[in-house]
């Protein structure tokens, strides 16, 4: 398993992963809203197409992901803009969305993604924002 930070910079995600590679060097990967496979953009169809739906970054001895984030859901500077991603094989995946969701929110279970893997996003029963993929 591999424990990653998601940052959501609410529409200056582009700028934030220059700002770092400027800083950290690495390099970064992003998808825009305009980029999403069809599925996904009838999900959300109000969405920005310039906004950046996903961004992995990584520079020597870590790394982390990124996003514009939801429209819907504006970023609360004093509310935090983090959550927690993990990566894991699917067994593993399950076990822990299973155990993370006893006493908290499943704000959507795990299921097929559009990328081949498996996706959830879990709130624990503390508050903690989770995003599982399962590959």
């Amino acid at each position: 398993m591999e424990l990653k930070p998601y940052i959501f910079f609410n529409g200056r995600c582009a700028e934030a992963l220059e700002f770092y590679k400027g800083i950290f060097g690495g390099s970064y990967e992003a998808m825009r809203n305009a980029d999403a496979p069809d599925q996904v953009k009838q999900m959300m169809p109000d969405a920005d197409p310039n906004r950046i739906m996903h961004a992995s970054f990584s520079a020597d001895g870590f790394g982390f992901y990124a996003s514009d984030g939801r429209q819907s859901n504006p970023i609360d500077p004093d509310a935090g803009n983090v959550s927690i991603c993990l990566d894991a094989n699917a067994a593993d995946a399950e076990r822990v969305c299973n155990a993370l969701a006893e006493g908290g929110k499943v704000v959507m279970p795990l299921e097929d993604a559009f990328w081949g893997g498996k996706f959830a996003n879990v709130i624990d029963k503390f508050g903690t924002d989770w995003f599982i993929t399962g590959r």
